[in-house]
């Protein structure tokens, strides 16, 4: 039965996304992608809006007993991900105007010395908060609850590095989340489940040039990623984890991802499969 937050959550998302588009489109919420063409934006708000439709129908069930729908650990997953959304939200609606729009690690430590505000800031000083916060409820070590939350902190940022063309961080996000699921089976994609199908949904459409995630469904993939990481992997592979979120992190920082991928052939073919032509 835990299988039906996933289905319902995704019904919901396959539900509400024309009339999400529609109207992002007619209230002006658009904004240019790499091409320059003007897509709504930020539709991961489709992600957030569908999981919470989604927990409506679910926790009445939950709570009468009819079915067992959601794990325990969702309570936590959905405060992590929902402050994720509220975060990257902010960042999409005033990361132009605060500060500059100082991008990266390096220009939002700049602003904050001179004592400016940005939104990145925001976001960063957040999702630890929420992390350290949110994984305290899951009764870990102390040792594992320090490094579950870096390894959640900065998955969550390096989708944001991901995500500078159509479908790049929903691809990374599903081939994550099948090698998890095939190697430690799949009690984390249940505890997920509300949020995981609509980020399909909402991934499917950018993938296909029809909407951008934004900042907001870049934070949720990113937390979902994380989420399930620390929900999957032992000590041992939750440092391996960190060591490689560290070193996307920093080469995001310091050279560009984008040209990385078209180097290489693999990732060019990879990151160019579903996308639209022209």
């Amino acid at each position: 039965m835990h299988a039906l937050a996933l289905l319902i959550a995704a019904l919901l998302a396959f539900a509400i996304s024309p009339w999400l588009l529609r109207e992002m489109r007619e209230q002006g919420h658009v904004r240019a992608n790499y091409r320059g063409r003007a897509l709504p934006f930020p539709f991961g708000l489709a992600i957030v809006v569908a999981a919470v439709l989604a927990l409506i129908v679910l926790s009445p069930l939950q709570q009468l007993e009819v079915a067992q729908v959601l794990h325990p650990e969702t309570l936590a997953v959905t405060a992590y991900v929902l402050g994720i959304a509220f975060l990257g939200l902010l960042d999409d609606l005033l990361g132009d105007t605060l500060a500059g729009a100082p991008r990266g690690w390096r220009g939002h430590w700049r602003a904050a010395r001179r004592g400016q505000l940005s939104t990145g800031a925001l976001k960063a000083a957040g999702a630890t908060g929420l992390a350290l916060y949110t994984l305290s409820t899951l009764a870990l070590s102390t040792g594992r609850w320090l490094l579950s939350s870096a390894v959640l902190v900065l998955a969550t940022g390096a989708f944001n590095l991901l995500d500078l063309r159509p479908g790049r961080a929903i691809k990374a996000f599903a081939l994550l989340g099948a090698a998890l699921t095939i190697a430690a089976g799949a009690r984390a994609l249940y505890s997920l489940g509300p949020f995981v199908g609509p980020a399909l949904v909402a991934g499917a459409y950018d993938l296909r040039e029809r909407a951008m995630l934004g900042d907001t469904g870049a934070g949720v993939l990113g937390a979902l990623a994380g989420l399930w990481l620390v929900l999957t992997l032992s000590s041992a592979g939750l440092a391996v984890a960190l060591a490689i979120l560290l070193a996307i992190t920093v080469y995001g920082e310091l050279r560009s991802i984008s040209a990385l991928v078209e180097r290489l052939p693999l990732l060019r073919h990879l990151d160019s499969v579903g996308r639209p032509s022209r």
